[in-house]
């Protein structure tokens, strides 16, 4: 039992946390079909939104409020790689709309120059997020002990996942959103301004990743280059799940998550990597558009 339940947390665990990296890309990549490159810095800018948050609280704050710097943390990542994100849009991106290969060699410019500019700031050496105190330990469950940092990533993940859904489902914005993806012609026709939901719905997708990059300091030391360890698996877990929609890539992630701790268990983390990838390549062979197909008005 103690086994099963360690596998399972693991799988959950990592799922989570590719989520939480996806989250952003299904915006701008699944929905809107912007090939960004520069997703793994946005989510470098999250974390380093956090670094910072913790260097103000310790050093301008009473030292009894630096437990709670990671709750002021969350949002100000979120604001800051949607204010990064939105500037992108009407800078560079907008431009960019339906040219893939223009947007993904622009955006990997992007990309490089963002990691000079932090390199620039905080320097080339990883730097360490310490914790707020109550994130130490864990809780014990039939002889084993579950992080409460991946515990708080996993609700982070599910907290982030009912947002998106009520804003997308729930709020004209989100509806407008959804209506361009489905046919922009259509809601251009019905009095959409679709120039200014392109920006929002970037933004968005920034924000998110700015969150994940929020998540990974719980991990260990952030660095210039922490975005680029993650947007392959990024890209994995939106295409798996079908472009066009949020329920694939929830799946898709905690579905590889899962995988991966199983073969992982059984053959090492190396050889995990290998035989998931494997795995994903066939199963896209066998349905190329992923888990969940999606059929929008633009397609009949």
């Amino acid at each position: 039992m103690s086994i099963f339940i360690s596998q399972l947390f693991n799988g959950l665990s990592l799922g989570s946390i590719m989520l939480l990296i996806a989250l952003g890309l299904a915006i701008t990549f699944g929905l809107m079909n912007v090939i960004n490159m520069a997703h793994g810095e946005l989510i470098m800018v999250g974390a380093y939104a956090t670094y910072v948050m913790q260097l103000i609280f310790s050093k301008y704050l009473p030292e009894n409020l630096f437990n709670y710097y990671y709750f002021i943390a969350i949002p100000i990542s979120f604001l800051v790689a949607s204010f990064i994100g939105y500037l992108l849009e009407k800078g560079i991106i907008r431009f960019l709309y339906n040219r893939p290969t223009d947007s993904l060699l622009a955006t990997w410019g992007i990309s490089l120059i963002l990691q000079q500019i932090a390199r620039s700031i905080f320097g080339a050496p990883n730097v360490a997020v310490v914790a707020p105190a109550w994130m130490d330990g864990g809780w014990q469950i039939f002889g084993i002990t579950l992080p409460y940092k991946r515990l708080l990533i996993l609700s982070l993940s599910i907290v982030c996942i009912a947002l998106l859904y009520y804003y997308l489902n729930k709020t004209s914005t989100g509806l407008r959103i959804r209506a361009v993806t489905m046919n922009r012609n259509m809601a251009s026709c019905l009095g959409i301004f679709t120039r200014k939901i392109d920006s929002l719905g970037f933004a968005l997708g920034a924000g998110l990743a700015g969150i994940a990059g929020c998540s990974l300091t719980l991990l260990g030391p952030i660095g210039p280059t922490i975005g680029t360890y993650y947007i392959v698996d990024a890209f994995m877990v939106v295409i798996l799940g079908g472009i066009g929609g949020l329920k694939g890539t929830i799946i898709g992630a905690f579905g590889i998550g899962m995988l991966s701790t199983v073969v992982e268990y059984s053959f090492g983390a190396t050889m995990a990597k290998v035989i998931v990838f494997a795995v994903i390549i066939l199963f896209l062979q066998w349905k190329p558009l992923g888990i969940f197909s999606y059929r929008t008005r633009a397609l009949d």
